[in-house]
């Protein structure tokens, strides 16, 4: 019998060329790789469901989960998390702390971008500023009139307008027609001619390290999807790409243990690995449903109350249910 020949669009990560140099195999799959971009995997995966595995924005996911049609079923291999203290840019000149935000201007990508919900998530319960506090302005980070990929309906008193037309969000914050700014990458222009912009949280790591220690939350950021035709006519395959995620990841923490030759050009890299095992715990990149539903049920309850989600999702409804256990030998 033949392989599926199934397209897989990811990063290119560490933890998953495995996959993709053929060392780890998908079960019953003869994948096609393409390396992209999240903003391009996503738009595509979204707008046309180009992709048969894929990895997909959590928010973006959730939102689509919640309405019920969501083109791609999930299974808990988070590709990316991060904590996104080091996301959020402010005109330092007005800015001097979370709370200077009340009232004032910042600009996004995407209100529904994973990695604004965190941002806004962070300011709200370590700093007391909700959404409503905020006027968003929304626009591309350099390319002007980037659209929101799917449409959202924000609860009452958030208030969010576009970007002027030909404008951006990076372009905003450098003439100080805003005052801060949140999205994945940096503002085009963030420092390099401008000493009035900077990161709102000084020193984003420690923020970030105080936010674990205090919550015990590593972010998830990308969950790994499966065209839901594909899952419908072969239910096999969520268990069979969940398994292969996972001993890609598995076989990536073997390479940066080795300390023979360091895998990544980087110095001190194996030593990394331990203090972040020290302090996070070994498993620290954690993937399935159990190990992460703190994280899970954080993000889902802000999200609907963000007015993301139009209902409460539950983690388990994120996943196939073949991939809510695992089994053991």
């Amino acid at each position: 019998m033949s392989k599926l020949q199934l397209s897989v669009a990811v990063g290119n990560y560490d933890r998953v060329r495995p996959l993709m140099d053929g060392t780890v195999q998908i079960d019953g799959v003869d994948p096609v790789f393409m390396n992209l971009s999240p903003e391009e995997i996503f738009f595509r995966a979204f707008r046309g469901k180009d992709f048969d595995i894929c990895e997909l924005s959590m928010s973006s996911f959730t939102v689509k989960t919640a309405e019920g049609n969501c083109p791609y079923v999930a299974v808990p291999a988070f590709v990316s998390r991060a904590f996104r203290h080091n996301s959020i840019y402010v005109r330092k000149d007005r800015i001097k702390s979370p709370a200077d935000l009340k009232g004032k201007r910042v600009g996004l990508p995407e209100y529904q971008l994973t990695a604004c919900v965190w941002a806004r998530i962070m300011l709200e319960d370590d700093h007391g500023v909700k959404p409503s506090d905020i006027t968003w302005v929304r626009g591309g980070i350099e390319d002007p009139g980037r659209p929101e990929k799917i449409k959202i309906k924000l609860p009452p008193g958030v208030h969010m307008e576009d970007a002027p037309e030909g404008g951006t969000i990076s372009g905003l914050l450098e003439r100080g027609e805003i005052d801060g700014f949140i999205a994945p990458r940096v503002p085009n222009l963030a420092g390099k001619h401008n000493p009035n912009i900077g990161w709102l949280f000084a020193d984003p790591i420690a923020a970030g390290r105080d936010y674990f220690k205090r919550t015990g939350i590593f972010p998830i950021m990308h969950v790994t999807g499966i065209r839901r035709e594909l899952v419908e006519k072969h239910p096999w395959l969520p268990a069979a790409v969940f398994k292969a995620f996972s001993e890609s990841k598995a076989k990536c923490l073997e390479a940066l243990e080795d300390t023979a030759a360091t895998k990544v050009t980087l110095p001190f890299a194996e030593d990394q690995l331990r203090l972040a095992r020290e302090f996070m715990g070994h498993d620290f990149w954690s993937y399935g449903l159990a190990a992460n539903r703190k994280v899970l049920e954080t993000f889902l309850r802000h999200h609907h109350a963000q007015g993301l989600s139009s209902r409460p999702v539950t983690p388990e409804e994120l996943f196939h249910p073949s991939t809510h256990e695992s089994f053991a030998i």
